[in-house]
């Protein structure tokens, strides 16, 4: 391989530092113990393996981290796509709600159109009533006045029978006392 330079560049670059197994961890962890293993000392010796030292101390704590955040970005992307999805629910529950807002409003229009209706219906009933004791009450005094009337006609047809002769005493009082003063027509009434 390090005859092909560009062969092992290229299995560098696409070596997935996510999936280390641990196998070959635990193989790499007594070298990286070892004290002459880091970029400065190894830089003394050659500058590739200096580079090559740095990359794989690196990718090997990249791997460690990645295992410990993996988990938590499955955690989070989870949580993402479980948010997203209740949040689709809330939108649909939102518009459910809307909807019948929106029927609650119209059922609320129709009760005070309905009210207004009735309101009207009874003060039509109570202007009507009003009209109704008064017609009772007109009715009741025309039928008093009825007793009374029939008690004057009662009266009238016995005093037709007198009636012409109380206008002859009457007129025949005022020619009398006609030629007489004030005062003397006062005492004699």
């Amino acid at each position: 391989m390090m005859n092909n330079p560009n062969q092992f560049i290229d299995m560098v670059k696409s070596f997935d530092g996510n999936s280390i197994e641990d196998w070959k961890l635990n193989a790499c962890a007594p070298l990286l113990a070892l004290d002459f293993f880091n970029f400065e000392t190894m830089k003394g010796k050659s500058t590739a393996a200096a580079y090559l030292c740095a990359y794989i101390i690196n990718i090997i704590k990249y791997n460690s981290i990645y295992k410990k955040v993996k988990p938590l970005k499955d955690g989070a992307d989870e949580a993402e796509a479980l948010a997203a999805s209740k949040l689709a629910e809330l939108q649909v529950v939102k518009d459910k709600v809307a909807a019948i807002n929106a029927e609650v409003q119209k059922l609320k229009d129709q009760l005070f159109e309905a009210q207004a209706k009735k309101q009207a219906v009874e003060d039509e009933a109570k202007e009507l009533m009003d009209q109704l004791d008064l017609a009772n009450r007109l009715v009741n005094g025309l039928a008093d006045e009825n007793v009374r009337w029939g008690q004057n006609v009662i009266t009238y047809k016995a005093e037709r029978v007198t009636m012409i002769g109380d206008a002859l005493l009457a007129s025949a009082f005022v020619s009398y006392i006609g030629p007489f003063s004030y005062k003397f027509r006062l005492n004699l009434w």
